[in-house]
């Protein structure tokens, strides 16, 4: 009997496959249709990474790519003026940046997609209005089509849209992307759930134990 529950022990607590780095699917197309890609893959070098991109930060500082060059990061598209989802994915931003606070391999980079509106002025006085630590976490504004291009091609954000919508029409989402050391997308979250920024964070902290 004692070794029975020995057994039923260790298939309960000791056997659970640990969720590791290669747990973590890669995301390649709008469907986001998960994939598991093996090192040893030959499509493994060919991964779809966010494509090179410059915009202009809430102290008039230039982002880009190099920026998060080696680090893990959270995107998302918002505007400051939004009535709505907006605020409460901000709050949320805010929490990552909190959690992550002394952890410099993890950044936040919002796109604003009202860049006629939100400019450098704007985005700094909501910085300010937030508190967000300019070290950390990056509004940034630009040109709208780079802007909408590169939330559609390469962060997929409006996945149920796919990519037939055309450049001008106003882009929303509510999502939170996850992008590894290498600019890959490793996941894709609700900003306004609670349940979706916990499983963030785990992913998150699995990334940052494989850096």
């Amino acid at each position: 009997m004692r070794y029975l529950l020995l057994l039923i022990g260790l298939f309960l607590f000791g056997c659970s496959p640990k969720k590791t780095a290669d747990k973590i699917p890669f995301f390649t197309s709008p469907d986001f249709t998960p994939q598991w890609i093996s090192v040893d893959d030959a499509e493994y070098k060919n991964i779809h990474q966010i494509a090179d991109f410059t915009f202009t930060d809430q102290n008039g500082n230039s982002i880009s790519n190099q920026t998060f060059k080696g680090k893990i990061y959270i995107a998302n598209f918002f505007f400051t003026v939004c009535p709505g989802i907006c605020p409460l994915m901000t709050e949320n931003m805010i929490k990552l940046q909190q959690k992550y606070i002394d952890e410099p391999n993890v950044l936040l980079l919002s796109h604003t997609v009202t860049p006629w509106i939100d400019t450098v002025e704007q985005l700094k006085k909501y910085a300010i209005e937030n508190e967000v630590m300019d070290d950390k976490y990056h509004l940034v504004t630009g040109s709208q089509d780079e802007i909408y291009n590169l939330a559609r091609k390469s962060y997929f954000v409006e996945k149920e849209i796919g990519m037939e919508i055309n450049s001008d029409e106003f882009l929303h989402s509510e999502n939170f992307i996850l992008v590894d050391l290498l600019g890959r997308l490793r996941g894709i979250y609700n900003g306004t759930s609670t349940k979706d920024l916990l499983r963030l964070k785990e992913d998150i902290d699995i990334l940052l134990e494989h850096i």
